[in-house]
């Protein structure tokens, strides 16, 4: 028993800054942006939390399924980006949407998502609950070095969301966690204490190592996609799409070439999205099921890495 899929729902914000606006205050440019990661826009935030846009792409989950939130009874928030340590986006969703049952927050970065959905599936296992809401969001640009135009640039923020009930459509799947903060190092704010006084004092900001994260990236995808296809007795011509973490558009298409499959089979939203980290998934899923791209029954590959550093893959039957 694992789970199957109810409905999606996702949520960015209103306001959109292009290539061209943040050449207005960065040593940047449009055409510098789209060659290294192909962005032309994202959605940044202007007081949305998380938790607020997690509560809108959990009601349109909710909408498109003819569902109340009392019909819920586990909610599930991967995020790097809460507001709040206590409550959590998970509780914040809880009490918004009038859901009951358990509500908690996890963190795997950019593969949250799918390491959420695992644990969803968990609890569907042991029976502990009857339908569950998973969530990705991320304000992305509230931990960002603004100044900084090699990471500003690749983010944006938004929302995703999923509703599951029990099921046997979670095919195979795949985790990973390689502790370390070499590559992709998110910084917390440095608090001083009575009893800490640090020598160096830091602001939210992340920290990463451009061409480590394209090889991690790359060697996740193209290792571990064909490694969970033959353990599923699968082969690239059983599966209708591949959602992949939006991270840089030249990850994508150096691992479009690597696996040798369909590059139609490779759906992207990067240009007009960003990374919006453990949004990313959800957010492109939503797309591709309000396009009435996914037909119940089709098999499609879930995949994402991030800092951690983590990797998931999951095949899943729609």
């Amino acid at each position: 028993m694992s789970f199957r899929f109810v409905s999606t729902g996702s949520y960015v914000p209103e306001n959109v800054v292009t290539n061209d606006d943040l050449a207005q205050f960065l040593d940047t440019s449009d055409e510098w942006i789209t060659q290294r990661v192909g962005i032309k826009e994202r959605h940044i935030s202007q007081g949305e939390s998380a938790a607020d846009m997690a509560i809108r792409a959990a009601q349109n989950a909710l909408d498109a399924a003819g569902l109340k939130g009392e019909d819920i009874d586990l909610i599930i928030a991967a995020t790097l980006t809460a507001d709040h340590r206590c409550p959590g986006v998970a509780a914040t969703v809880q009490n918004a949407i009038g859901a009951h049952g358990i509500a908690f927050d996890m963190s795997a970065a950019c593969s949250g998502f799918i390491f959420a959905l695992e644990t969803a599936a968990g609890y569907f296992e042991r029976n502990t609950c009857t339908r569950a809401l998973v969530i990705g969001a991320e304000q992305m640009s509230r931990i960002l070095d603004w100044t900084d135009r090699g990471t500003c640039v690749i983010f944006g923020d938004g929302a995703g969301a999923a509703i599951l009930e029990k099921g046997d459509n979670l095919i195979a799947s795949k985790l990973f966690t390689r502790g370390g903060n070499e590559v992709i190092d998110i910084f917390d704010v440095t608090v001083e204490t009575p009893f800490y006084h640090p020598e160096e004092k830091w602001m939210p900001h992340v920290f990463m190592n451009g061409q480590e994260t394209f090889k991690f990236a790359v060697n996740t995808i193209t290792t571990d996609i064909p490694a969970l296809l033959e353990e599923a007795g699968l082969t690239d011509d059983d599966i209708s799409y591949y959602v992949l973490h939006q991270a840089n558009v030249r990850i994508l298409q150096f691992a479009v070439k690597r696996l040798k499959s369909n590059p139609d089979k490779f759906p992207m939203n990067i240009d007009r999205i960003g990374n919006t980290s453990a949004a990313s998934v959800p957010i492109l899923l939503d797309e591709l099921n309000r396009a009435g791209k996914l037909e119940r029954g089709k098999l499609f590959v879930l995949s994402a890495f991030g800092g951690g550093l983590t990797g998931a893959t999951a095949v899943v039957r729609w």
